[in-house]
């Protein structure tokens, strides 16, 4: 037997129960993976609180996580028992010492990265990379609004999109996350609490708006981030933290400026398994490069898992999160 953070029903974080699961072997096409570290995103609680409906109840939270290979399923030839492996994908299942995983989800790791920076990277990293390199492809001289900077996708974005020569304009909640985040390449950071994003947004950039808004707060900063935008800019909204985006007339969208608009999510940017290993190879390049830096600001036992979600949710977190199984 195997421990498992589990849901019986949708709720808040006290939904969330520390019990025992039997994980049984691999099937065909699946590993059973030991895991090192788990990551935590706020997927799991949109899955938690049922945003996101689970496949069935009671179901094992959890998207991202890292280990060895324990076991190897009829018909996988890609690892080996003893393989250092990550990965950032459905099922959900990663709150869990052990779990069983479709083969052609995991990329192996290399050896310079670690289970707690694996686990802390994979799904915000992955993330990272369509955003600043297939949603709108980031080009040196950009201006580009980041919200929530000093959060985990936001750091790495940060980094990476300064690393591509785009002027890095970015939101937080406080002046300790504005260092935080001047210290991982904004140069521009404005706390929303005391300003107003939209006129810095313009301040900064003269008057001419950014090339593109990548907004994972989504009801509280949408219409805000649509008037940042230069004229034919591109809005991402790629997540709710704040709530989903209200119904909106798309004639706004004209009226901005011939605005796009895009809601992309990982699962999509990584489904062909191609894309999956292209993605992490150029993930991986620019962590091991230095160019992008993973730090874990936090982290709590797996068993304490509700903990994380409150702080989580109450904005208490900073950057990258481990649970350690």
């Amino acid at each position: 037997m195997s421990k498992a953070i589990r849901i019986h029903q949708y709720g808040g974080p006290e939904a969330l129960r520390w019990e025992e699961v039997e994980v049984g072997e691999p099937g065909p096409g699946q590993l059973r993976v030991r895991h090192g570290a788990v990551g935590l995103n706020y997927i799991d609680v949109y899955h938690r609180t049922g945003l996101y409906p689970l496949p069935g109840l009671p179901w094992t939270l959890g998207m991202e996580g890292a280990g060895r290979v324990e076991a190897v399923g009829e018909g996988v030839t890609e690892f080996r028992i003893g393989d250092r492996v990550a990965y950032a994908s459905p099922p959900p299942g990663a709150y869990a010492e052990v779990r069983l995983i479709p083969a052609d989800r995991v990329v192996a790791l290399p050896d310079a990265i670690d289970d707690r920076t694996a686990a802390a990277m994979m799904l915000q990293g992955l993330t990272a990379q369509y955003l600043l390199r297939r949603t709108y492809r980031v080009q040196p001289g950009d201006a580009i609004l980041l919200h929530a900077a000093a959060g985990g996708v936001g750091l790495i974005a940060s980094q990476w999109a300064r690393h591509l020569g785009a002027t890095v304009i970015g939101t937080v909640g406080s002046d300790a996350k504005a260092e935080l985040a001047r210290a991982h390449g904004c140069q521009h950071v404005i706390v929303y609490s005391r300003e107003n994003f939209v006129e810095r947004v313009r301040d900064i950039t003269s008057g001419q708006g950014v090339a593109v808004v990548y907004d994972s707060v989504g009801k509280e900063t949408f219409m805000g981030s649509l008037d940042c935008l230069r004229p034919l800019g591109m809005m991402v909204s790629f997540g709710n933290a704040s709530g989903p985006v209200p119904a909106f007339e798309p004639g706004i969208l004209a009226a901005k400026g011939s605005l796009f608009l895009t809601r992309p999510v990982l699962m999509t940017y990584t489904a062909q398994r191609s894309d999956l290993l292209a993605s992490a190879a150029e993930l991986f390049g620019v962590v091991t490069g230095g160019a992008v830096k993973i730090e874990v600001h936090q982290t709590y036992p797996l068993a304490e898992a509700a903990q994380a979600h409150r702080d989580l949710e109450a904005r208490r977190t900073t950057g990258s999160t481990v649970l350690l199984p």
